[in-house]
């Protein structure tokens, strides 16, 4: 136990009596409410003051309130809010040419990239799936992917929580009691080049790798390992599939993570900061992936939203004008040197890219630490026993850095004792 509670205000008390008695417990009660944020800082119902370290689970990616974004989604609200896919509308067409634009500014794909808009990171990955076994009928010739149907993951992904993303999920913990789920999924160590070539052959239609697996930890593929799978998917003529919901938008100091590295997927999926706090999801397929669909095959109410797409443009528009990317990767490299020079006995290491940084300690207590942060003022999440996520809007200062380093190490003492749990020495 810590030596500090966090104690909730009477206003957050009132509206988390009321949350228990609405909403479902897929999430369990929450320990505060938020009313309102600027940049880096959000405010409760009680106006308990927090330093957001986790955006959202990597969403606000220019910033709570951020004004471009915000006048935006008002002036396409007052404009034009919805038209369904049945009809084309400007923000989605800007929206496209502009990721089309930023892909290939790594990318050679023969001027061939094309999306498909969803509502968030699941739904991109459905859609990417989709794409997979239209890519194996077409590889055999049939009208359905015959005997070709079988995906690769790896162990400790996580693609999303619909039924065909969470079949590729490499949690059991998260997914087992959901079975039945898609038949056919192999799950691979993350990183292990053997294995994956081991689960390789004529019936694979796609191997789904995270460039950087946020949920599972923050564990950052080796160049080798991304170059590797892509090798294997060309010779298996199965898709590589890059999910970058979580890398991509800048998160990494890079539009996304695994281009940068030199690999060129079939198809990457995008959510998360794409649209900065509003819910948009994309499927972007290049080179010979983008012409797989064809008119029936998928579909979407709303996605490609002109609202989420005015926000999705002023979140592209913003990291561009503020030269954001620089900053993530400077900020980034600042923080992780910063946590590792203090020291401290209860720190293994400080892993990741840009901003989605996980800090692993040495035993498992990442889940006490993160409630002691949140009595001292700070937003974070245990994404393993042992790691700490730390995932903040990408506009965050080294000054906001430093003042949850300074804390660290007491919060640190309090959930440890010379690296062992408290009352376990």
């Amino acid at each position: 136990m810590t030596d500090e509670t966090f104690n909730p205000g009477p206003n957050t008390a009132s509206w988390l009596d009321r949350w228990d008695d609405s909403v479902m417990t897929t999430y369990g009660t929450p320990p505060i409410v938020i009313e309102r944020g600027e940049k880096s800082t959000v405010w409760d119902v009680d106006g308990n003051e927090y330093l957001d370290l986790l955006s959202g689970i990597a969403v606000t990616s220019v910033g709570h309130a951020n004004p471009a974004v915000a006048k935006a989604v008002a002036d396409q609200v007052s404009t034009l809010i919805h038209t369904s896919n049945l009809y084309g509308h400007k923000r989605t067409i800007e929206l496209s040419e502009r990721l089309k634009g930023i892909v290939e500014s790594y990318a050679n794909t023969g001027n061939n990239t094309k999306v498909f808009y969803c509502q968030g990171g699941a739904t991109a990955n459905e859609a990417a799936i989709k794409l997979a076994r239209r890519n194996a009928a077409k590889v055999q010739g049939t009208e359905t992917a015959g005997t070709k149907v079988k995906l690769i993951s790896t162990n400790k992904a996580f693609h999303g929580r619909t039924s065909g993303s969470l079949t590729l999920t490499g949690k059991p913990e998260k997914r087992d009691q959901f079975l039945p789920l898609l038949d056919g999924v192999v799950y691979v160590d993350f990183n292990d080049l053997e294995q994956l070539e081991a689960a390789m052959d004529d019936d694979v239609a796609a191997i789904f790798l995270e460039p950087i697996q946020g949920e599972g930890g923050v564990n950052v593929a080796t160049d080798e390992y991304l170059a590797k799978a892509r090798e294997l998917a060309t010779k298996y003529n199965a898709l590589m599939i890059h999910d970058e919901v979580q890398t991509g938008i800048g998160r990494t100091g890079e539009w996304y993570y695994g281009l940068s590295r030199g690999v060129v997927p079939d198809v990457i999926s995008s959510a998360k900061g794409l649209g900065g706090g509003m819910p948009i999801g994309a499927s972007i397929a290049l080179g010979n992936a983008a012409d797989l669909f064809e008119p029936g095959d998928h579909a979407t109410t709303y996605g490609g939203n002109p609202v989420t797409s005015a926000a999705a443009l002023a979140v592209l528009d913003t990291i561009e004008n503020e030269a954001i990317l620089d900053n993530v990767k400077t900020v980034g490299q600042y923080f992780k040197d910063e946590v590792l020079a203090l020291g401290h006995p209860a720190i293994v290491e400080v892993r990741g890219a840009g901003l989605l940084i996980a800090i692993e300690l040495t035993e498992p207590v990442a889940a006490e630490a993160v409630k002691l942060a949140l009595a001292k003022g700070f937003l974070l999440n245990a994404v393993t026993p042992t790691a700490i996520r730390v995932a903040p809007p990408l506009v965050i200062t080294p000054d906001e850095l430093d003042t949850f380093v300074a804390v660290l190490p007491d919060i640190l003492d309090q959930v440890t004792t010379n690296g062992d749990l408290l009352g376990n020495e």
